[in-house]
């Protein structure tokens, strides 16, 4: 029976893991997965990725090879694996890109107490703690960022992961809110 799988082309084996063939899935794997690595290899120095994108491509035949198996033939059916490798390598140099994009927030080595752990061991006075603590839980979490850990909005935009202008609405609904609270 394994011999019979060794004499279909990719467009049959296709057919079969449509329908739900491990082994015709296992064969065009065994098949293909050698050529598309040596051509992933090709366009990307880096092994991760290229592992990567290689289990996704398979992950998208298995999960669809129903839409292409009606219209494969041998060309066609590595041409369609070889698109969707392309696709998928695409995705990950631009997920890369983004990740290369967002500067890292330079920490310090803490050289004396935070002024947050002051506050909360009794070193502010008690009306300020009181009015920190009374805070919506959005708004200090701003606050302690940008005040209490000296950060910028946009160094506290990226830490929150929220957009720069909901930091500076909420850093100054902060300080209204303690304005009012301290008066």
């Amino acid at each position: 029976m394994k011999r019979s799988l060794d004499g279909l082309d990719e467009g049959e084996l296709l057919r079969r893991v449509a329908r739900g063939d491990r082994r015709a899935f296992d064969a065009l794997y065994r098949r293909t997965a050698p050529w598309l690595t040596a051509r992933l290899r090709r366009r990307c120095a880096d092994e991760d990725v290229v592992a990567e994108v290689l289990q996704e491509t398979y992950l998208a035949v298995w999960r669809s090879a129903g839409s292409q198996a009606q219209s494969s033939t041998s060309g066609s059916a590595v041409g369609w694996l070889w698109t969707i490798a392309a696709h998928r390598l695409i995705d990950a140099f631009r997920h890369r890109a983004r990740r290369e994009r967002i500067p890292s927030v330079q920490t310090f080595e803490t050289v004396a107490p935070a002024a947050e752990d002051e506050a909360l061991a009794g070193g502010m006075d008690a009306n300020l703690e009181r009015a920190l603590h009374e805070l919506p839980a959005e708004l200090r979490q701003v606050l302690r960022s940008m005040v209490l850990d000296g950060l910028t909005a946009r160094e506290t935009a990226l830490l929150l992961g929220m957009p720069e202008g909901t930091v500076k609405t909420r850093a100054r609904r902060a300080r209204i809110a303690l304005r009012e609270a301290l008066s």
